[in-house]
């Protein structure tokens, strides 16, 4: 493990500390600042000497899980780097590679559903959930996956998730005749929300799924750069980090042992989606059966560009490679280009939502290319320790940087015949939580319209008549995707309404 950290360049995680912090040797600490100095960040001591012994031991414990030439390395590639002279050819991806739920056949449908419940009734299917965010934005400090949109339950993200794997557990084991199956949840958290989500998860009991088949990880960490190119301190005896991106998770799921406990367990295909997304259908069976079927290593579900002026990214084939452009990065033309084959309709539309499938086979190879993702600079006011003084000063503009990875960085090492995408409908599938109540758009009352939305219209296409306003919360135990509600016909439904299973 630590020969795969040292690869990787990861932080320790808190865990990794020792229970009673002892100061360094003479000689540890005279390698370590050796390694610093002759990569030009010992200013990183400037107050070690003056700190107490818990505070030297911790300094010495982050110092240790970096590498600073690394860190230069990748601080360097990710400042300069460089857009190419040459324009990119932009294209769709291939037909042969794309499905959409909107016009796909029933029957195809169908066979997707039932293979992917099929996997999942085997114990191959695991998700892995990216829960790194706090509710910042949304007013609150605790990890956005907490957060209670304002459903009649009151349900929290992580509540509404977890019953939708209980839900998908229930009916992949009916459908393969056995007592029970297993879908693994594996949160990965950043440093701020790791133990509050822990807390939140033990609280509520784990929602009803067993402890032994969810596993709470951390992404990784990087420090801080100035626009000097120097690791900003946040205190004297603490450098300041930032979680390295979504695209952290694969180093993360190597470093965390989560990697071995999939083999372990046997698991082939893997559901990998954001916190924040409240319509989510985690370890979607037809996504899974979609995706398995055509043996691909990473598939992405994706809904359809709003219009031409929509701030998303988009899934296409940039170079002959599967990419993703930012909305940015397209010239009006591109962005307004009309598919030939179907009128009225874009070219380039395919949203990206961060929704991924993965073969385990493929992200057994992650050692392998971890270090060649490259990383991205984010510019940011960064708290930092004055080397002369020791304060702490808080800038009033940016004056460094935070480096992180993009979990898409990886799409263009494959080629096209292992990579998929499927188009699903966005009041069925996407709904982010983004920003604050009162916003109009991706905020907590967009978030509760649509899960109440899309449960009206399952209770309505059951054959219930539904009066009055404020749509109809159907909990994920009573239907995963709008099937099982048969009882409700020719029942009258009283809006706002909240239908739990009995």
């Amino acid at each position: 493990m630590d020969k795969v950290r040292d690869i990787l360049n990861v932080g320790s995680k808190a865990s990794d500390k020792p229970a009673e912090p002892a100061e360094p040797s003479a000689e540890a600490y005279a390698d370590l600042r050796a390694k610093y100095t002759e990569a030009g960040q010992d200013h990183v001591f400037t107050f070690y000497d003056s700190l107490s012994t818990q505070d030297k031991a911790a300094l010495f414990d982050q110092l240790t899980s970096f590498n600073p030439a690394y860190i230069n390395n990748i601080t360097k590639r990710a400042l300069v780097e460089t857009k190419s002279d040459i324009p990119d050819t932009l294209e769709p991806l291939p037909e042969s590679v794309q499905a959409s739920i909107l016009d796909s056949s029933t029957d195809d449908i169908n066979k997707w559903y039932s293979s992917g419940l099929d996997l999942i009734g085997k114990n191959k299917v695991a998700v892995v959930l990216m829960a790194g965010g706090q509710g910042t934005r949304l007013g609150s400090s605790a990890p956005k996956g907490c957060y209670d949109i304002g459903l009649p339950s009151h349900k929290s993200l992580f509540q509404i998730q977890a019953e939708r794997i209980r839900k998908i557990q229930e009916l992949a084991a009916k459908q393969a005749g056995k007592e029970s199956v297993v879908v693994p949840w594996y949160v990965m958290t950043s440093g701020p929300t790791h133990r509050p989500t822990e807390m939140f998860f033990k609280e509520n009991k784990y929602f009803g799924l067993d402890a032994a088949n969810i596993k709470i990880f951390d992404q990784g960490v990087l420090p801080c750069i100035s626009n000097e190119g120097k690791i900003l301190l946040e205190s004297k005896g603490k450098v300041a980090v930032a979680p390295d991106g979504n695209g952290g998770i694969y180093q993360a799921l190597i470093v965390s042992g989560v990697l071995d406990d999939m083999r372990q367990r046997g698991i082939e295909h893997i559901h990998a989606y954001c916190v924040d997304n409240c319509l989510v259908r985690v370890a979607d069976p037809v996504f899974i059966g979609f995706s398995s079927s055509l043996d691909v290593d990473i598939a992405t579900k994706v809904v359809r560009k709003r219009d031409a002026t929509e701030s998303v990214g988009l899934i296409l084939c940039k170079n002959g490679k599967p990419d993703v452009v930012e909305y940015s990065e397209i010239d009006k033309t591109t962005a307004e280009a009309e598919d030939p084959k179907h009128p009225g309709v874009l070219k380039f539309r395919a949203a990206n939502i961060v929704n991924h499938y993965y073969s385990f086979r493929f992200l057994e190879s992650i050692p392998q290319w971890a270090h060649k993702l490259p990383h991205h600079v984010a510019r940011k006011k960064i708290p930092y320790a004055d080397t002369k003084s020791g304060e702490t000063i808080k800038p009033e503009s940016p004056n460094g940087i935070k480096l992180e990875q993009f979990v898409f960085d990886v799409f263009p090492m494959l080629p096209l015949d292992k990579f998929a995408c499927m188009e699903v409908r966005r009041e069925d599938e996407f709904s982010p939580l983004k920003n604050a109540r009162g916003k109009g758009q991706d905020d907590p009352d967009t978030s509760k319209a649509d899960i109440m939305g899309q449960g009206q219209r399952w209770a309505t296409a059951a054959g219930a008549t539904v009066v009055a306003d404020g749509g109809i919360e159907v909990s994920p135990l009573m239907s995963y995707g709008g099937e099982g509600l048969e009882k409700l016909g020719g029942t009258t439904i009283t809006a706002p309404a909240v239908l739990e299973r009995e």
